[in-house]
């Protein structure tokens, strides 16, 4: 067979090979109709869910509170059994809350399945008054003035009396009443106003032990841990009432 022969062979038997064709990529049509599926079912499975009572508020605990009703602050929140779960605003409840009066911190918590608890903290009572029309009120740290139904006033906290209620002085006593211990106010009975051309702070304390103590707001938590020592030295003289000037020098005297 000659060289011709040969090739022509070969190239016969080439042509009478099948010619393997290129990979063509997969129609997507199966691959979006899938998709499209799972998110049709993940978003009935989602409605469904909403629907059913695990995704509501079912209890509601309210707590930290003393001066406010419960029914008050559960008003004020907005939130109620039955509401949904997960779009509770909880920002906006906690600054309705905030808004009533003796609220001083709001905090709400969530745990699932449905239970809230919103814990407050109110401000400190820190004494009491008698207002102008005869009600017995209880006032605190931010110089807020609340009824209080009782038949007489508690001793455990100072009376302020003689006090205008718009007087901005009577708030800034209140809240510095409210960062002494309870333990230096409990000879302290009643507080009244008692400013000067010197000193428009002036205060006039009197006292369990009928003692007289003139102060000033301003020195009243530096000069409360001095009033008792020298109450108790004069007591130990066998003095048993008097006038004590706590302005600038603790000494005794007329002011």
């Amino acid at each position: 067979m000659t060289t011709c022969d040969w090739d022509d062979a070969v190239l016969q038997s080439e042509n009478r090979v099948p010619v393997i064709k290129p990979d063509r990529p997969k129609k997507r049509g199966n691959r979006k109709l899938l998709f499209m599926l799972v998110v049709f079912f993940v978003t009935v499975l989602v409605i469904l869910f909403f629907q059913t009572s695990i995704s509501k508020i079912s209890k509601i605990d309210i707590k930290g509170n003393s001066l406010v009703s419960t029914e008050q602050i559960g008003q004020a929140s907005g939130i109620r059994v039955g509401d949904s779960f997960f779009t509770m605003k909880e920002d906006a409840a906690a600054e309705a809350i905030r808004s009533l009066d003796a609220i001083d911190t709001v905090t709400i918590d969530k745990v699932f399945p449905g239970q809230v608890t919103i814990t407050v903290k109110e401000f400190a009572s820190v004494a009491y008054q008698i207002s102008e029309s005869g009600q017995k009120e209880v006032l605190l740290a931010d110089g807020t003035a609340l009824p209080l139904n009782r038949s007489s006033l508690p001793a455990d906290k100072p009376i302020l009396s003689g006090w205008r209620a718009d007087d901005p002085l009577k708030a800034r006593l209140c809240a510095v009443l409210a960062n002494i211990p309870p333990a230096l106010l409990s000879d302290v009975s009643e507080i009244r106003p008692e400013p000067s051309s010197g000193f428009e702070d002036k205060i006039k304390l009197y006292t369990k032990s009928q003692f007289v103590v003139y102060t000033l707001v301003s020195l009243l938590p530096e000069k409360m841990p001095y009033m008792g020592v020298l109450i108790k030295e004069m007591q130990e003289k066998n003095v048993h009432s008097g006038v004590l000037t706590m302005i600038w020098q603790d000494r005794a005297g007329t002011p």
